[in-house]
């Protein structure tokens, strides 16, 4: 009685919350996912796998493979994936200008990385159509991939500082006075240093750039609608819930698998300061 006194007062909070907050939704959406859409944009019986099918390309009614869904994946992951790289080209060495700097400055650039956070999201997105108009830009792909990096650079840069900041620095003197070059000195003694850092920022970039809608709707039109945007119009304008719940489920299983290659990659104590 004792333990179980323990358990609610201290754990108990805590697992309550993720069950009605965490837990409860995702069963329910998964049960929305096993249902077939009615008249008048209704769900109900009888149970059917037709949305995963659906998921994968799979058209019950033609029963046959159409692969538009299939294309809207892979444009999605190389987006998302386009817009990672173009983080990392321009966030790591920004983390490293930013942490080599003065306690003064590096407060004041820091300020400036979040600043954007003071903003509403939808107004910063909707601010690029005003920026990228008098070029032609909008809508577009470049547009996207503009907005894209403008809103997950911050998500980059952020971890991939903290890891700089714990740099110790000593080891790549050490492989400069045993006469590495530069670079090699660098990736030797510096780069496995910010590793973790570097594969949390692109978690945190990747997972949000793939399931985003809000970016490529803005500013890339119909031509470069993502994953994120299929699972938005199901819930809304095509009232398919079955279907969107099980797309949901397929992005909820991208963020597992990319949060699973991160332990691997950087080991029990990486995944907790990721958490």
């Amino acid at each position: 009685m004792l333990t179980l006194r323990r358990f609610f007062a201290t754990l108990g909070p805590g697992v309550l919350w993720l069950a009605v907050f965490l837990i409860v939704p995702v069963a329910i959406m998964f049960g929305y996912s096993l249902l077939t859409r009615t008249d008048l944009a209704q769900v109900g019986g009888p149970l059917t796998l037709e949305s995963w099918g659906r998921v994968f390309g799979y058209d019950a009614l033609f029963r046959e493979w159409v692969p538009d869904n299939l294309r809207v994946l892979g444009r999605s992951v190389l987006i998302a994936g386009f817009s990672t790289l173009l983080c990392i080209l321009m966030g790591y060495p920004l983390a490293f200008y930013i942490a080599r700097q003065p306690a003064r400055r590096k407060s004041l650039l820091l300020l400036l990385l979040i600043i954007p956070f003071w903003t509403n999201f939808l107004i910063r997105v909707y601010a690029w159509i005003l920026i990228l108009r008098p070029f032609d830009l909008v809508p577009s792909l470049t547009a996207t991939f503009l907005g894209m990096v403008y809103a997950f650079l911050p998500f980059f840069v952020l971890p991939v500082y903290s890891s700089v900041e714990k740099v110790d620095w000593r080891l790549l003197e050490a492989a400069q006075d045993l006469g590495a070059p530069p670079f090699k000195a660098f990736m030797a003694a510096v780069f496995p240093q910010t590793l973790p850092g570097l594969i949390a920022g692109i978690l945190l970039t990747f997972i949000p750039a793939l399931g985003t809608f809000v970016v490529s709707d803005i500013l890339g039109g119909a031509k470069t609608a993502l994953i994120g945007n299929l699972v938005q119009n199901q819930f809304g304008q095509a009232g398919d819930w079955p279907y969107g719940s099980a797309l949901s489920f397929l992005l909820m299983g991208a963020v597992l698998v990319g949060l699973w290659l991160y332990a691997r990659a950087a080991g029990q104590k990486g995944l907790e300061e990721l958490i």
